[in-house]
């Protein structure tokens, strides 16, 4: 199979209620669509949502990018597009769009699904995280109790640079939610000397981890905050690649890794990182942004296929969207989440 055309829109969904973390806020999921059209007919999608905050990429700087690497990949077979697309110097969310629409065209060059592709034989049911977005402590313990009641009962709940307010959030939910599942992300918002007053204060409550507290490029205050505590310290900004990973490793400067495919450039690269994980036998969170369904979906399958490797699930973006996608092949009943029939 060769490639022989790739067509670009732009997409956008609406959000029933603003995402919200200490780095931006969002109302809409916007990403850039590619259909990947090959010789024999068949084709495929890829998407790239824009995060500027964390990878540095608008929907036109990923549109650019896709299209001044399309002439290399045109009349190229799958394996070498894949390579070519790597070779590349643009950012990680354009490469995710081609490389994940290129490894769905290699499972049918297979004719296979992608559930056999990625080897998949146990299919029991997974369950995502729900966001909570930062907001007032009312609105935040509001928020958690509603999905709680609806049976999302992992949290994932964002927090600013207010100590003092990710404290009582925090010690409010632990109280009023003693079952639910606390993951807290701080989304880079703290300095070390923050990090250590709030794991001060929160110590001895429910919390399953603490994720990317200090800024992403301090890697020895990212050691420092993990050695300080027995909460689990997740990196997430910290590692985009392969090499980043191994180096947080090497330094133990954390005890699990968030990984992503607008991070690492695709499902090639995440496949690299998961193998690489249930190797060296650390534990992951397979996130996403607020991405497309087509993304979501693809990812939603390396859960399945690394369920021994991933933890944690961050694949929430469908149920935060207005109106539930069609695309998936994969069905929520709330956050518990399995393949169609």
């Amino acid at each position: 199979m060769k490639i022989v055309d790739i067509t670009l829109t732009q997409e956008k969904i609406r959000l029933k209620v603003p995402f919200i973390t200490a780095l931006r806020e969002v109302h809409f999921a916007e990403f850039v669509r590619l259909k990947m059209l090959c010789d024999d007919g068949r084709f495929a999608y890829g998407e790239a949502p824009a995060t500027k905050a964390i990878t540095g990429e608008t929907l036109e700087s990923i549109t650019k990018a896709i299209e001044s690497i399309k002439p290399f990949l045109v009349q190229k077979e799958l394996r070498e597009a894949l390579e070519i697309v790597h070779q590349q110097s643009c950012g990680s969310s354009a490469k995710a769009a081609l490389d994940m629409a290129i490894v769905t065209l290699l499972a049918q060059e297979k004719e296979q699904t992608l559930f056999e592709y990625f080897g998949i034989t146990d299919t029991t049911a997974l369950q995502t995280d729900i966001t909570i977005s930062l907001n007032s402590q009312e609105k935040m313990l509001r928020e958690a109790k509603e999905a709680f009641e609806n049976g999302m009962d992992i949290l994932k709940i964002k927090l600013g640079d207010d100590i003092a307010h990710a404290v009582a959030v925090t010690k409010l939910l632990a109280k009023e939610l003693p079952k639910a599942t606390l993951l807290i992300d701080a989304n880079q918002a703290w300095s070390e000397a923050e990090s250590l007053e709030y794991l001060a204060a929160v110590e001895g409550l429910e919390i399953a981890l603490l994720e990317q507290p200090v800024v992403a490029k301090d890697i020895a205050a990212l050691k420092r905050v993990t050695h300080a505590t027995k909460l689990p310290i997740l990196a997430d900004e910290a590692v985009f690649t392969l090499e980043d990973v191994q180096n947080v490793v090497a330094l133990e400067a954390a005890d699990m890794i968030n990984i992503k495919l607008m991070k690492c450039g695709g499902v090639s690269k995440a496949v690299e990182i998961l193998e690489y994980a249930r190797k060296e036998g650390i534990k992951c969170m397979l996130g996403s942004m607020i991405e497309g369904p087509y993304s979501i979906n693809i990812t939603l399958y390396l859960a399945f296929a690394y369920r021994d490797v991933v933890q944690f699930i961050d694949l929430d973006s469908p149920l935060l969207y207005k109106e539930f996608p069609t695309e998936l092949d994969f069905v929520y009943d709330g956050a518990v989440i399995s393949l169609k029939a």
